[in-house]
């Protein structure tokens, strides 16, 4: 090309871009965010002054000078007077139900350290609600702490609640439940009743069920008929609007709820038509598989606001309620020996189907993501994920381990080489001390967030609502500090920075359901979830980082949340 030609060639290209540069920055924002700190977690450290925001996405991030070019007549501008701006929190597992009024017969009471401190002030609270509650109808709780109130409540205490309802109460674990006389009896559960697969009851000396009922054992217990009385639609979509309202109140903009179905979807649709903002990733629950695979649903299904992205499948049982299953025993006293000979409870399935089920959702084109707490749980997961993707290989499958709670370095290395991903939990807080039964030997290799990251194993994380409160900066500063509410550190060496946890929460989750690209960072192009907070969560005293505030949560460029 001769010079002179050359030379008008970069002379247009030159006009070209600078055209384009103009015609972007003279499209004015909707909203502009600007003298704040704005943490992008696009990459360690990031940090800038302001963000504009158009069309629900983001415009530009930047300094005030540059994002100020972006304010047009009809901008709507936050002036953040030196505030913290992170991406909106994602978290990656809970479970959402509806919030009724006490007097509903279909409330399920608060039964957790905030509401009842003493075993008699449990009972006194379900009095309470016996008295507003038709005789036949169940008696709900849950979240009761067996280690704060000195044990569980068996039979006997909760027929001081009633005799004429089904008392039916849930450990804070979800994986146990205590029951009263009326609720065995209608289970038809009597000394002669043997422990189900998966799980067991607890018993007397003589042998009697006294009320507690472990794993696959409370199923029994829920699947007797009770009388109900259905809540109407409007009240239950009331409900959904309750439990949301406190998510978006906590900065959260995105939830996976893990074990939904299609009239769950079919719910939130209409929730969402009404205009509740949170995005929803759904892992439907392994009794809808055979109906997922008829409707020929494959992982994505749905748009951004609404989607699905695999199966949750249980093997394995719970951490806090000490029942998953562990290669060594557990540090406590085995009540029906004497002995240190307790291993948990093991899984109702074997290898063999478990590696049947597996196969079945992975061929069909679905994420896998799996319950499993013990070390010897999450082995026959990870065979199970192998004898999968030898059978049938596929690329970028992020299968997911959920909780995977009680690790080896041997597991952790299968794990990577299995390009598998962990969703761990951030609980300690409010479960700590329950962790003391597993035994100090194990504390170092519990929930491994920093092993983990070093590993470069990709991890999100979440509450495992009602498991634990669904409150991100409560989670963060659990995974800064370790530290229970009793001041118990479980795993000191696990400890991670406030940036990295608050990764975790962000991108973490979106990686976790194949949303990275569209969201859980801060850059141009994203969708514009975001969350406004009091104090900079990177600066602060990691002791307090549960205590700032969540001033704004926007979603898609709209503030949907603003503190009072």
């Amino acid at each position: 090309m001769p010079f002179y030609s050359r030379r008008k060639f970069i002379v247009l290209v030159v006009a070209v871009l600078s055209l384009a540069v103009f015609s972007l920055q003279a499209q004015p924002a909707d909203l502009v965010l600007h003298n704040g700190t704005i943490i992008t977690i696009a990459r360690p450290g990031d940090r800038s002054e302001a963000i504009a925001v158009r069309q629900g996405k983001i415009l530009a991030v930047g300094t005030n000078d540059r994002i100020r070019t972006y304010i047009g007549k009809q901008t709507k501008v936050i002036n953040l007077a030196g505030k913290t701006v992170v991406p909106g929190f994602n978290d990656a597992h809970l479970h959402p139900s509806p919030i009724y009024p006490f007097a509903s017969p279909n409330a399920i009471v608060n039964l957790g350290p905030d509401s009842v401190r003493t075993m008699g002030e449990l009972i006194a609270l379900l009095k309470r609600k016996a008295d507003l509650t038709p005789e036949g109808m169940p008696i709900q709780g849950l979240g009761y702490q067996d280690t704060k109130l000195g044990g569980h409540p068996t039979r006997r205490e909760l027929d001081q609640v009633s005799r004429r309802h089904p008392v039916i109460i849930r450990h804070s674990s979800g994986h146990i439940s205590a029951v009263n006389s009326f609720a065995l009896e209608a289970a038809g559960v009597t000394k002669t009743t043997p422990d189900p697969a998966g799980g067991a009851f607890d018993r007397d000396s003589l042998g009697e069920p006294n009320g507690v009922c472990r794993e696959s054992a409370a199923g029994i217990i829920r699947s007797a008929k009770f009388k109900t009385v259905s809540p109407l639609e409007t009240e239950t979509l009331a409900g959904y609007q309750q439990c949301f309202a406190n998510y978006v109140a906590n900065g959260i903009t995105s939830i996976t709820e893990a074990g939904s179905s299609f009239d769950k979807r079919a719910l939130y649709e209409k929730l969402q038509a009404a205009g509740m903002p949170i995005r929803i990733n759904l892992l439907m629950s392994e009794g809808q598989l055979d109906d997922v695979i008829k409707r020929g649903i494959r992982r994505g299904y749905g748009n951004e606001s609404l989607r699905i992205s695999g199966i949750k499948v249980f093997h394995g049982n719970s951490l806090s309620g000490r029942t998953c299953w562990l290669n060594e025993p557990y540090d406590l006293v085995n009540p029906q020996t004497g002995k240190k000979d307790y291993y948990g409870i093991p899984p109702k399935r074997s290898q063999a189907e478990l590696d049947s089920l597996f196969l079945k959702i992975h061929r069909n084109g679905l994420q896998i993501a799996c319950h499993s707490n013990g070390d010897r749980e999450i082995e026959m997961v990870l065979a199970a994920f192998e004898a999968s993707q030898q059978s049938n290989p596929l690329p970028n499958r992020r299968h997911r381990i959920e909780h995977c709670s009680v690790t080896t370095m041997a597991l952790l290395q299968r794990i990577r080489r299995d390009s598998a991903m962990v969703v761990l939990h951030s609980y300690i807080y409010e479960h700590g001390d329950k962790m003391l039964a597993f035994g100090t030997q194990r504390f170092g290799m519990m929930h491994p967030n920093r092993t983990v990251m070093e590993m470069g194993i990709p991890i999100a994380q979440h509450s495992d609502s009602p498991i634990s409160a669904a409150i991100p900066l409560l989670r963060i500063q659990s995974l800064a500090t370790r530290r229970s509410a009793e001041g118990i550190v479980i795993g000191e060496n696990q400890r991670i920075s406030a940036e990295d946890a608050i990764r975790l929460w962000t991108y973490g989750g979106a990686y976790a359901s194949f949303e990275e690209k569209e969201k859980g960072t801060l850059e141009v192009g994203k969708l514009a979830d975001l969350v406004v907070l009091s104090d900079d969560p990177t600066t602060a005293d990691v002791n307090r980082l549960k205590d700032i505030q969540v001033l704004k949560t926007i979603i898609n460029g709209q503030v949907v949340y603003e503190r009072p």
